[in-house]
């Protein structure tokens, strides 16, 4: 089977940046996502120093059709 990918970058905000990722809105786009035939694979985030973080990137796949 072949697949295609899509990559979803959720930034993180805050007082400072790196603070908090907006879960209602990162859970949102993996919902419409998912009813459009993509299957999360990974989510993973960018550090940057004294563990903050810039972004949360979710990876995702479906058939190819």
């Amino acid at each position: 089977m072949k697949w295609e990918y899509y990559t979803l970058s959720i930034p993180a905000t805050g007082f400072f940046v790196g603070g908090k990722v907006d879960l209602n809105k990162l859970t949102e786009n993996l919902n419409q996502l998912g009813h459009a035939g993509w299957e999360l694979v990974s989510v993973f985030d960018t550090a940057m120093a004294q563990g903050m973080t810039r972004d949360v990137i979710a990876v995702m796949k479906r058939p190819l059709v």
